[in-house]
């Protein structure tokens, strides 16, 4: 893809200004238009960020927009279900995976501030593994898609379809904000989209392995992360 709008190029206000353009036409439209207008504005400075919980919105980005860049944060603690997804969606979908790690191995983390921090700061490991890989993976892009929806949780029920990132200076999109649990079911049947098999074993939100747990029948589907902890987020959106 061509690179279109750049950041390096464009001021926030510009950029701001552009999404709450965008926000005011595309707010009720399909995510397809939503992602075909994305592509259409940035270009090769658009991203879309995957933790291959699930590929829906990885698999019809890819009809949208060939060859997108795909941005996964490998962070050393995934279950070899999500590694296998990941690297499943690679061979399979029109996309240019980019997987991101932490600064650390887990083992020289540990070395660092012990064993296991994510059993006693599960805020601090997030930050190491997840949000600054993110900061670094998001940095070359202008404008980046995530799959986040209202229902997910009510920290989303809020979250716009085109929106400013004022923590990172760009723009950020969310396709399928308004996608009941059941438009993705029926979106996944329809299209034969990969699978994470954990969903298939009692998971309801993936994360990484040692903070995501099973959910119970009528339990939150985000029940399952950190429990225990009065944490929802991983931090990757506040």
């Amino acid at each position: 893809m061509t690179a279109l709008i750049s950041r390096s190029e464009t001021t926030e206000d510009a950029l701001r200004a552009l999404a709450d353009e965008a926000e005011a036409r595309f707010a009720d439209r399909p995510a397809a238009e939503v992602l075909a207008w994305a592509g259409q504005t940035f270009g090769s400075n658009l991203v879309l960020a995957s933790s291959m919980a699930d590929t829906h919105l990885v698999h019809l980005a890819q009809t949208v927009v060939p060859g997108i860049d795909v941005l996964f944060l490998d962070t050393g603690y995934h279950f070899v279900e999500t590694i296998g997804t990941r690297d499943a969606v690679a061979a399979v979908y029109d996309v240019n995976l980019v997987s991101v790690t932490p600064r650390q191995t887990v083992a020289e983390q540990d070395a660092e501030y012990g064993a296991n921090l994510f059993e006693r700061n599960p805020e601090q490991c997030c930050a190491l593994r997840k949000v600054e890989p993110l900061e670094r993976g998001l940095s070359p892009y202008t404008a980046w898609i995530n799959g986040m929806r209202r229902v997910d949780a009510p920290t989303r029920k809020d979250i716009r379809v085109v929106d400013f990132d004022a923590k990172r200076g760009m723009v950020k999109i969310s396709p399928i904000a308004a996608w009941t649990d059941e438009d993705v079911q029926e979106y996944a049947e329809k299209h034969g989209v990969l699978v994470n098999p954990l969903f298939q074993d009692g998971y309801t939100s993936i994360g990484c392995a040692p903070c995501t747990r099973r959910t119970a029948p009528g339990e939150d589907p985000r029940a399952g992360r950190w429990a225990g902890f009065a944490k929802t987020e991983c931090g990757l959106h506040t």
